[in-house]
């Protein structure tokens, strides 16, 4: 990979970090604590949804978040011709 290339690669690479970081934050912080009034005037499996970004919600947007980086980021690795064989 020559230089341009390198820098176009981690500029490709810091940005999906830090939209799926900005993701799991809204998802757990501002859904489970910030709006969490909000939303508990919706019900979800008889649940406040509020309480259910704060204990479940979250967990299944991480889990979910794993695989769409893991993807997202071997369509990077591909564009760049970094990847594994």
């Amino acid at each position: 990979m020559v230089q341009h290339d390198e820098a176009a690669y981690w500029k490709a690479t810091l940005a999906l970090i830090r939209n799926v970081l900005i993701v799991w934050f809204v998802v757990s912080y501002g859904f489970g604590i910030l709006l969490a009034p909000m939303l508990n005037n919706i019900q979800l499996g008889g649940y406040p949804l509020g309480f259910w970004f704060a204990n479940q919600g979250s967990m299944y947007i991480f889990v979910i978040l794993i695989f769409v980086y893991a993807k997202l980021m071997g369509n990077i690795d591909q564009k760049f011709n970094v990847h594994e064989e």
